[in-house]
């Protein structure tokens, strides 16, 4: 049931796309024109955004405990399931990774006067005595609650996800009935969080309005150059993570088919991917051209297709890392060690909390709150959310085949 309150949540989102398209136009167009005086419709756009956020910490955790729980129970699948956990955890560290160096050296935030924001100084103050204080190890040490209750008022991401892991594994090992039971209590939160979000995406044409107006009437045109300058960077960081990484391990592992046939076989699902923005309704095309085009048997595509849909996020990953260096970079904040750490283990884990969140961008809050950046001007990629969501579901989903075309093989050989 909760499956299919997922892929309802993603086509009442695709058909908002188009809106919140527009919206972003309009707004932008509107700022531009309007100059200064576009700050009034900040208040629709503030209100919007902290709707957002009132969802996103209970949102995370129970999907996060549900999907540890559906880990710990899938890993008694032996083999497939272990080659299959270690594929996708590879792929989305090498994608967060991949995505901090090229935010880094590129470096498209840079050049930003976030000064015009009031409220952009004093985040920066805080931010700064915040990132000079932890270390290394203060940072692996502040992964653990003390108090989980008092993480999750307080927002501590890292923290509840920490927990929230620790509960879906504990759950995976109770008996079969109280399993079951806790499971379904935990699905019906994550439900009653995703209707509320839905209910606030119902609105997200106005807010994206209002928040882009806003945006573009304090910044300029200088932004938009900036998220162009950060698109073109992301598909470069998506085209290595596909053709080079994960066409790489289906060169190096897959006996079932080659590197050339996997393309081919691949491209008109990605079409559909990129068309759809949702892995969900993407899958029963991936898994018949899984089958039929790449010769990979049906149990391994029953397992690790519909699973990679669920938490295999590579194009999701990098991009939380790029934009929350971007977003760094536009406060001229120097991240610190324990912010790149913060940033890669929220990034990576997030791909499980991923899981039935309406939305990918509205994770950026997780990861930009677990690091300490401050929040102001993540308006500005919401408002092209939508493009973003297209080009990564089509990496997400292609990361999906070739790991069924790799497990495949260790099956095989098993």
């Amino acid at each position: 049931m909760l499956e299919e309150k997922k892929k309802k949540s993603g086509d009442m989102l695709s058909k908002l796309g188009n809106w919140i398209i527009v919206a972003t136009v309009l707004g932008a167009v509107v700022g531009l024109v309007m100059g200064e005086p576009a700050h009034m419709f900040a208040p629709i756009g503030d209100l919007f955004m902290q709707l957002i956020k009132m969802v996103i910490i209970p949102m995370v955790f129970f999907s996060l405990v549900s999907g540890a729980a559906a880990l710990g129970k899938s890993s008694s699948a032996g083999k497939i399931g272990l080659v299959t956990f270690i594929y996708y955890g590879l792929t989305t560290v090498v994608s967060v990774v991949l995505g901090i160096v090229f935010a880094e050296v590129f470096k498209p935030g840079v050049g930003i006067n976030m000064h015009a924001l009031s409220s952009a100084a004093v985040d920066v103050g805080n931010l700064a005595e915040k990132a000079a204080m932890p270390g290394f190890w203060d940072t692996i040490i502040g992964f653990i609650p003390a108090n989980p209750f008092r993480a999750l008022v307080d927002g501590n991401i890292l923290q509840i996800i920490t927990f929230a892991l620790f509960v879906g594994f504990a759950l995976a090992m109770m008996s079969k009935e109280k399993k079951e039971f806790m499971l379904k209590i935990f699905d019906y939160f994550t439900e009653i969080f995703i209707k509320i979000m839905l209910a606030i995406m119902y609105i997200a044409p106005i807010g994206v309005f209002c928040l882009m107006a806003d945006a573009t009437g304090t910044f300029g045109y200088d932004v938009l150059v900036k998220i162009v300058y950060l698109i073109v960077l992301y598909v470069i960081v998506l085209a290595i993570v596909t053709y080079v990484m994960v066409g790489g391990t289906v060169a190096a592992f897959s006996k079932c088919t080659t590197y050339k046939n996997f393309f081919k076989s691949m491209w008109k699902v990605q079409i559909f991917a990129f068309s759809t923005a949702s892995s969900m309704a993407t899958l029963p095309l991936n898994m018949r051209t899984t089958i039929d085009e790449l010769h990979v048997s049906r149990e391994t595509t029953s397992f690790a297709l519909p699973l990679g849909a669920t938490i295999n996020m590579n194009g999701n990953a990098a991009y939380y890392a790029m934009a929350a260096c971007f977003l760094a970079q536009m406060y001229g904040i120097d991240l610190s060690l324990s912010q790149y750490i913060a940033i890669v283990v929220t990034a990576s884990l997030g791909a499980v909390g991923q899981a039935g969140v309406p939305g990918p961008t509205l994770l950026v809050v997780a990861v930009l709150a677990a690091a300490n950046i401050p929040m102001d001007a993540l308006p500005i990629l919401f408002g092209v959310d939508r493009i973003f969501d297209m080009l990564r579901t089509a990496v997400n989903i292609t990361g999906d085949a070739a790991c069924a075309t790799i497990v495949d093989q260790f099956r095989k050989e098993g």
